[in-house]
């Protein structure tokens, strides 16, 4: 009672009239401080870090009120969401694949929060549902992480995670009844189920402490393998590795379980790969590689020749051969070399064709290709997006998905005998897709470095120095997003809204020396990438610093909070969402640890923590700063990265703020990360943002 009396009081006096004037919540402080290489860092909020104590619960909700409060009086959110229902209502089809005999293919109908993986006898044939992800929950909170047929066509497993964590439950069920088994894995984590004589493998952890599932450090994952029909307490632990605590295991089997790998990331921006013939008896591991920098993925397994798409030697990738009787890298054959294209996937179809898959300039490019590695022709895709393939060695069906700024993800299916393309299935929207465009254009960064970006808009739009921007970037860990389509940006378009992605320096659009130019010594590449994009678009009349918005998540939230503290006069409006902004502390929490190769942490040397420091967006806030309008974004599921980074900010931000512009955090309940988040969580989320945007900036929405 005593919590909910101090709730109460310090919500009831958080607004003022017209939401213009707010009176923050005071957050829980104390004087810790901790010392660096001999240098004292206070860190007054520590006690946010706590997400399980009454005063950070008390704080929590204060700020829930407040937030809640202001949106409130926003009219453009609640024109939005009603928009965002009408414009996200169509339905969604994906690209079918053949297991066993039988097909697949997962399908939303418009509205559902999770899409629905339906069963067909035949490719095109009758539909039935196979495993409906909205009936795991009743708000659509339980999510469909993975899925998994054993090879014998028994079973069928399935990973699924709740309100957004990271852990993971494998569910298995008989495919040919539907019959839901006694087997049911529980504290699994990053994990996928490769199945195995009878059984299957997965990574997990030993269960946390009570009260602290989404907060204590993950360490020492382990391989398990469990045997169908036996409880979990019946698992084997095949592979553990003390030694070094802060590495990712897991382990994968072929389908015609010739071959098992183990893997072993976390320790550089590579993995090591380790391989077993099952075929000898007794055989043990033999180590493929050992320059954990690189990246090194098997694609296929024919005979004893393992097809792998690596970075070594390579750093835009190519295609090399193994030999299981010879597995060291030293003895692998140059199948198809680098090209000045990044290589991003590789598919085998019908006996001895692939399809390889290339970046240029972010979009995708395809080839046609034989095993022995020579070019039989190219791939003609619908335009300039991105395409994702799909197919079996085994068969020759071959189809891909497309998608771009202004084209909705369409399936289509591809005669390797033609050519040719056919549509399989495409949306049908409610929307003139005809009225946006999207274009590339490059601009030069601090360093004299080319960017792109790309920009899409409604036709029409007159370059008058106050369009409204909304600038996104991710810019890390060798991740790309390519051009894609989503119906959430369509209301903030509709009404005259320009979006802008950035290829960042830290991604992988250009190759892994692109990434190491983002990274650790040279992180401040990439916020000063993304500040030049916003003074190209001011100086090129696109828009000024009154209509220009920045957003990113996770690494993306880390760059806007950096680019905020650092040029708070070049936005109106700092979307960070679920960011990490605590950039001497972030090791410490849940698998933090394994971000340490693209950001260095503060443990490793005096000039790594002064670096760290002088950009972390929590310790660069100053007192008696204008800063931008802002909402932080995060989550009470959160174990990626931790609500304790967004609450800490928010405080201090709150604490800092000289300015008029409001600074809320939104706390988002039963939700994580973001992946797997349902249907109706996003739209409500999109609405809020979208709606303080429009607000602050005065958009008017028809």
């Amino acid at each position: 009672m005593k919590t909910l009396l101090i709730t109460s009081a310090l919500a009831a006096s958080a607004l003022a009239a017209n939401g213009q004037s707010i009176k923050y919540p005071t957050a829980p402080k104390d004087a810790t401080v901790d010392e660096y290489f001999g240098v004292k860092v206070a860190d007054p909020f520590r006690p946010l870090e706590d997400d399980t104590c009454a005063a950070t619960a008390a704080w929590v909700e204060a700020e829930h009120q407040v937030t809640n409060a202001y949106l409130a009086k926003v009219p453009q959110r609640a024109k939005y969401l009603k928009r965002l229902k009408q414009v996200v209502n169509y339905e969604k089809v994906y690209t079918p694949f053949e297991k066993n005999g039988k097909w697949y293919v997962y399908k939303n109908n418009g509205m559902q929060n999770q899409a629905v993986l339906y069963q067909m006898d035949a490719l095109g044939g009758a539909q039935r549902v196979f495993l409906d992800p909205n009936k795991l929950s009743d708000d659509g909170t339980v999510a469909l992480k993975d899925i998994s047929f054993s090879n014998d066509g028994k079973y069928f497993a399935y990973v699924i995670s709740r309100s957004g964590s990271d852990w993971e439950e494998i569910y298995v069920m008989d495919v040919n009844t539907g019959k839901m088994l006694s087997d049911h894995i529980v504290w699994a984590k990053f994990t996928g189920v490769s199945w195995y004589d009878g059984g299957f493998y997965y990574s997990a952890y030993d269960a946390p402490e009570k009260g602290k599932e989404t907060s204590a450090k993950n360490e020492v994952q382990k391989v398990y393998y469990h045997k169908m029909g036996t409880p979990q307490s019946q698992d084997v632990l095949f592979y553990q590795n003390p030694a070094y605590p802060l590495r990712f295991y897991s382990v994968s089997v072929n389908e015609e379980e010739t071959m098992m790998f183990l893997y072993e990331t976390g320790m550089d921006q590579g993995i090591n790969i380790y391989v077993r013939n099952l075929r000898v008896p007794n055989s043990q591991f033999i180590q493929m590689t050992g320059d954990c920098s690189k990246n090194y993925s098997p694609v296929e397994i024919i005979g004893d020749k393992i097809y792998m798409m690596t970075n070594a030697g390579a750093p835009k990738y190519r295609m090399m051969v193994a030999d299981i009787n010879k597995p060291g890298y030293n003895d692998w054959k140059e199948l198809v070399p680098e090209s000045d294209a990044v290589l991003d996937n590789v598919t085998f179809v019908d006996g001895d064709k692939m399809v390889l898959t290339y970046k240029k300039d972010n979009c995708s490019q395809a080839y046609l290709y034989n095993i022995s590695g020579k070019k039989i022709g190219d791939i003609q895709l619908p335009g300039v997006g991105s395409a994702s393939f799909s197919g079996k060695r085994e068969r020759k069906e071959l189809f891909y998905s497309y998608t771009s700024y202004t084209v909705p993800s369409t399936t289509y299916q591809y005669d390797l005998a033609t050519g040719k393309s056919t549509v399989m299935s495409a949306p049908k929207v409610s929307f003139k897709l005809s009225d946006y465009t999207s274009e590339m254009v490059y601009y030069t960064s601090k360093d004299g470095t080319r960017i792109p970006m790309f920009l899409t808009y409604k036709k029409g739009m007159k370059l008058n120095g106050k369009n409204p921007v909304l600038m996104y970037g991710y810019g890390g860990f060798n991740i790309t997003y390519p051009p894609s389509f989503s119906a959430m940006r369509i209301p903030f378009l509709e009404n005259g809204g320009v979006y802008a992605y950035v290829v960042l320096r830290g991604g992988g659009e250009y190759g892994e020396d692109w990434h190491l130019a983002g990274t650790k010594l040279q992180k401040q590449n990439v916020f000063d990438d993304f500040i030049s994009a916003a003074e190209w678009l001011i100086s090129n009349k696109y828009t000024d610093n009154q209509h220009l918005a920045i957003m990113g998540g996770s690494n993306g939230g880390l760059l806007v909070g950096a680019c905020m503290t650092q040029r708070p006069d070049l936005y109106k409006v700092c979307i960070p969402e679920v960011g990490v902004m605590d950039m001497l502390r972030y090791h410490k929490f849940t698998i933090g640890w394994n971000w340490a190769p693209d950001y260095g942490t503060s443990a490793d040397s005096k000039e790594m923590f002064e670096y760290l420091k002088a950009y972390s967006p929590l310790h660069a806030l100053k007192e008696g700063v204008k800063y931008p309008a802002t909402m932080v974004c995060t989550a009470d599921h959160d174990d990626r990265v931790v609500p304790a980074h967004s609450f800490k900010f928010a405080a201090r931000l709150q604490e800092c703020q000289a300015g008029q512009a409001p600074v809320l955090i939104r706390i988002d309940s039963k939700a994580g990360h973001g992946g797997g988040k349902p249907l109706s969580k996003v739209m409500e989320e999109t609405a809020d943002i979208y709606g303080f945007i429009m607000y602050t900036m005065g958009m008017k929405m028809k």
